[in-house]
């Protein structure tokens, strides 16, 4: 039971420390316009639509 609770405490730490690196990116962006637009995380190129539009400008 205590090798339960040790996982589920690691993997909401984990988690919400991520969270935390998110806001703390996000806020440095906000800060630091000068740096380029905040790039939030979520894929891009179509992802989940199986293909990757290109274009002209890279990116992907």
């Amino acid at each position: 039971m205590a090798k339960l609770a040790l996982a589920v405490l690691i993997i909401f730490t984990v988690l919400a420390g991520w969270v935390w690196v998110q806001q703390r990116y996000a806020r440095f962006a906000r800060q630091h316009p000068e740096l380029g637009p905040y790039r939030p995380e979520g894929g891009g190129c179509s992802c989940g639509s199986g293909h990757c539009e290109r274009s002209s400008g890279g990116g992907c």
